[in-house]
């Protein structure tokens, strides 16, 4: 086998005929190099010329040397191997250990599965090129001692001889239930039962030993062994005990070549002998193939990067990514995009974050260009936008039925993604933090494919960050950019396998690990803090709006309880951050708890607002000096937050009905989505009304209840309720209002978007929500 790497500059005298017949070569200042990654057979040198990806490869000194793997002198003095040292059988021999030429040949067959998949998966690509590889026949013989050579051989005769299997095998089963009764009656006893001879153990006409059968129980486990070691798909409908686990190893150590030996000379036919043959060869894979010296056979990818990319999309990424979201508006095109949990939030939460992901296939070691940093923070940028764009508007009018559909699908796929603190509910005005990487290989050193951890920090620079403002983790402009290393060898061999269910399980442990890892960068940066107020519970929220500029993009709110925010402060040289001035100015109104992403901080803080509170108890304003209708007045009184769909039905509720009156109605109806009991709304007893337009939380009206009733579906068409949406339908309650009153401007956005974060198994848009003065008052702004 001849060794060549990919887009290493090699001399011409170096490279001989080694490369003869394979077109677009490069020439650069008398030198060559390849442009692809496979296998193929060079008719020129007689044999197999195999093209290693560059990632083999580490830059020394400005020269490419065999990543990882060194040589010994008579003198016992180490050196590296230059990528032309091995080209040749003859080199290999010298300079490599035995090890790392097994390793070459397992890993021709690994290389030349990725591709077949990559092929399957990717049918109108153009980066693989392909023609038969080699066929066995009794042409001229020559060395072929590649183990893909061998492996492809038995794979195209267990395909191609199907009936002379069959036909064999029925042969020589044929007779063998017909009982030998000459043998039967001289060895048997026989028992007599009414006359009659009876025979117990009658004994059948079947050759004791059959080497055909020991042929083919040997042939079939060779294949079943490729079929789980590989992923190979070759078809064994035979039923044999065959050669498995620690047995099948002794025949690898050297027992099938023993086995095989001895059976040699019971065969004959053609075909038998070709199955022996490779059987052998198999397990000697030095031991000579007849194969088609003439025909030009190889299996090349061109622009290797492209697959490797495509195997980590497919081992990683998501599907079905909406439009303009990975294909972007702008041009760019996302590598790799997939929706996981967030980063600032604690593990037993449902929030997610989008992950995006650029595959950079590049020798060992290399650094990312300034240009591939700049493009991946656009990435991100876009993605911000089209998640709000997506969040905020409707779809664009112009739009097909089929495309609005798709816009309404992608807001309920993404409903649990979670940008920014909700546009209506202004307080902190923070961003959260979106997952930024890039992914390069890296190969361990003795060459193992399988191990416990797959992914490491880049051993270059690992993390990259852009900003507008400095310390401004939770802000729009702020984006970090991290770089992982996975394992070269494993990533081809879980590809190459494409067993769905251990791609499966590596998505879920890489992207737990992704997440992991790029949380402990953001620790190395910041110190993070869980706070929530204490005391007057109005008075953190007044700081936060009255202190927003220094505060900005260091405050979020990750979590389900709105009123826990999140606060992070860039770890400086030298300086305690719990010194800082905005340390200091939020101690004084709020309890602050020192964080690891992903803990959940709710009850510890819980615990200590109510130590505060019970040391330092809040006093009220007393209720003679509140205005009337105050809510403060009312904390422990319940307050119905509803909403009404357009101008006709607003003017419904302020009098256009038969009875002139202020009324608004909530349904009863069970079979109807966000339907109430009547006995719970009597129980609670409303005090108030807030009433807002739908889609419109902010602006609302306030009315003052008077008192309840029911109106069956009759009498709601009597009393002139509007039919464009679809009522009257069904039994509905009906609070009377009187005059519309003020109680201050309150965050109803706030309300139901906590709501409908805490309560996803009950909540119901536009369903009415009855909190008390109590909860209300968190969502007090003036």
């Amino acid at each position: 086998m001849r060794i060549i790497f990919e887009e290493h500059q090699y001399n011409l005298s170096d490279i001989g005929d080694n490369l003869k017949g394979l077109s677009e070569l490069q020439d650069v200042e008398k030198k060559v190099s390849v442009g692809y990654v496979g296998y193929f057979y060079n008719p020129t040198v007689k044999d197999c010329v195999f093209i290693l990806p560059k990632v083999l490869l580490s830059d020394c000194k400005g020269s490419d040397i065999v990543a990882d793997v060194k040589y010994k002198d008579k003198d016992g003095v180490e050196h590296n191997i230059r990528p032309e040292d091995i080209i040749n059988p003859e080199g290999q021999e010298k300079y490599l250990s035995a090890e790392y030429r097994k390793f070459i040949y397992e890993f021709a067959v690994w290389i030349y599965r990725a591709l077949c998949v990559y092929r399957n998966l990717n049918p109108q690509s153009k980066a693989v090129y392909y023609r038969q590889l080699p066929q066995e026949g009794h042409g001229k013989r020559h060395q072929a001692n590649t183990y893909l050579d061998i492996i492809l051989s038995m794979m195209r005769f267990n395909n191609e001889n199907q009936n002379y299997f069959m036909f064999t095998l029925k042969n020589l089963h044929s007779g063998q239930n017909k009982i030998n009764w000459t043998k039967t009656i001289s060895k048997s006893n026989a028992v007599i039962q009414e006359g009659n001879a009876v025979y117990l153990n009658p004994i059948n006409k079947k050759r004791t030993i059959n080497f055909d059968e020991e042929l083919f129980v040997i042939f079939f486990s060779i294949l079943n062994h490729l079929n789980e070691q590989y992923g190979f798909k070759a078809p064994i409908n035979y039923q044999y005990e065959l050669i498995k686990g620690k047995r099948f190893q002794t025949y690898i150590n050297g027992f099938g070549k023993t086995k095989l030996r001895q059976i040699k000379y019971k065969y004959f036919a053609d075909k038998a002998l070709q199955m022996w043959d490779m059987c052998y060869a198999f397990f000697d894979a030095t031991h000579k193939l007849a194969i088609n010296t003439e025909q030009k056979e190889y299996l090349l990818a061109k622009s290797f990067e492209h697959v490797f990319e495509a195997m980590i999309e497919e081992l990683l990424g998501d599907k079905d990514i909406p439009k303009g979201l990975k294909e972007q508006a702008d041009g760019k095109r996302i590598d790799h995009l997939y929706t996981y949990e967030a980063l600032t939030i604690s593990n037993d939460q449902r929030d997610e974050i989008y992950y995006i992901g650029d595959s950079k296939y590049y020798k060992s070691g290399h650094r990312l260009g300034y240009e591939s940093i700049y493009k991946q923070y656009t990435y991100a940028r876009n993605v911000i936008q089209w998640n709000i764009n997506l969040f905020l508007n409707n779809a664009p009018d112009d739009w097909n039925d089929e495309e609005k559909k798709d816009w309404e699908d992608d807001r309920m796929r993404y409903k649990n993604i979670r940008l920014r603190d909700d546009s209506k509910d202004s307080l902190t005005e923070g961003y959260n933090v979106i997952p930024n990487f890039f992914i390069s290989a890296f190969v361990y050193p003795d060459h193992r494919y399988v191990a416990n951890e797959n992914i490491f920090n880049h051993k270059g620079k690992n993390t990259h960050i852009q900003y507008q403002f400095e310390d401004r983790l939770f802000d729009r402009d702020t984006l970090i950019l991290s770089h992982y290393d996975v394992n070269f060898l494993y990533v081809i061999y879980l590809y190459a396998r494409n067993k769905n269910g251990e791609k499966a399980l590596w998505r879920q442990k890489t992207r737990e690990l992704f997440r992991d890892k790029i949380r402990t960068v953001l620790q190395e940066k910041y110190d993070f803090y869980a706070m929530k107020g204490f005391g007057n519970p109005f008075a953190g929220e007044q700081v936060i709006r009255e202190h927003f500029k220094e505060l900005q993009g260091k405050l979020y709110r990750p979590y389900s309880d709105r009123n826990l925010y999140a606060l992070a402060l860039e770890k400086k040289e030298g300086l305690d951050s719990t010194k800082s001035d905005v340390y200091k100015l939020l101690e004084n109104h709020f309890i602050i708890s020192k964080v690891n992403l992903g803990d959940n901080p709710r009850e510890e803080l819980e615990k200590e607002v109510d130590k505060y509170q019970k040391q330092h108890p809040y006093i009220a304003t007393p209720s003679r000096w509140l205005p009337e209708y105050h809510v403060e007045r009312y904390l422990d009184r319940y307050f119905v937050v509803g909403m009404y769909h357009d101008k006709e039905h607003w003017d419904w509720i302020t009098g256009k009905n038969d009875r002139g009156s202020l009324i608004y109605n909530v349904r009863l109806d069970k079979k109807r989505h966000g339907a109430q009991t009547k006995s719970r709304i009597r129980a609670m007893r409303p005090l108030f009304a807030i009433i807002y337009e739908e889609d419109k939380p902010e602006d609302y009206h306030v009315f003052k209840i008077h008192d309840f009733a029911e109106m069956s579906e009759e009498r709601m068409r009597q009393a002139m309720y509007p039919t464009n949406h679809g009522g009257p339908n069904g039994d509905y309650f009906i609070f009377r209002f009187d005059e519309e009153v003020n109680i201050g401007r309150f965050n109803i956005n706030a309300l139901i978007n906590f709501h409908r974060i805490s309560d996803k198994e009950s909540f119901v848009e536009g369903a009415p929500l009855y909190p008390t003065g109590k909860e209300l008052m968190k969502y007090k702004q003036y």
